[in-house]
């Protein structure tokens, strides 16, 4: 299984003054200026059973870049192996090309997550260590600089490759959830009574058995 998704318009900044670090008393600090030396698109997808990268650049994501990417995943996933993907519902996964494509690799199936809930997608965790880590305070000068740093990144979190690991229960989450939605109804919010009775449901349904995770 894995989590695929396209990072797009990765700006190569150039700071006009180099930034300071932390240190005690003193916040890090970023020029609010800088130089701006193009974009580029990362494609990655991220293997969910034991956090592996497989990644390509590429300057736009259309659905013709999309399949380029598909043809990577295919080339360096076991041949007899399925592959399940879990990705958003971005228009550019789901053109007739695509669908074509996907004919003719039947062992690639489709995980959509639901609209606006792309969060949910466990490679959205690697973009944010990756622009913490790699990307927000670098300087870059040009897009291949950025595309280097980038990929050196990507290696070096390959060597030691770790899942990322759900800590917080399904149940506590829908809890908050329904607080959230009780504070509205305290405030006059009037459509809430459909949101809490879903909740309600869900709390009060039997916990589904573990689904097994294809190469887990």
């Amino acid at each position: 299984m894995i989590s695929v998704d396209e990072k797009s318009q990765i700006q190569a900044l150039e700071r006009t003054q180099p930034g300071l670090p932390w240190k005690k008393g003193r916040c890090g600090t970023m020029t609010h200026d800088y130089k701006r030396h193009g974009t580029t698109t990362l494609f990655a997808g991220m293997n969910v059973a034991d956090g592996s990268i497989i990644s390509t650049f590429m300057p736009t994501h259309t659905h013709k870049d999309w399949i380029r990417f598909l043809q990577l995943i295919h080339k360096q996933t076991p041949p007899d192996q399925d592959v399940h993907l879990v990705l958003d519902n971005y228009s550019a996964h789901k053109t007739p090309a695509v669908r074509r494509w996907l004919a003719r690799h039947p062992r690639f199936h489709l995980h959509f997550t639901p609209t606006s809930s792309s969060w949910c997608n466990q490679v959205e965790r690697f973009f944010r260590d990756l622009t913490d880590k790699c990307i927000r305070r670098g300087v870059f000068h040009s897009v291949v600089e950025l595309q280097e740093s980038i990929q050196h990144y990507i290696e070096h979190h390959n060597r030691q490759p770790k899942p990322y690991l759900w800590t917080a229960q399904a149940k506590d989450i829908l809890e908050k959830v329904k607080r959230g939605w009780y504070k509205l109804k305290a405030r006059g919010f009037s459509q809430v009574a459909r949101a809490l009775a879903s909740i309600e449901r869900r709390l009060g349904a039997e916990p589904a058995a573990p689904v097994p995770v294809p190469g887990v």
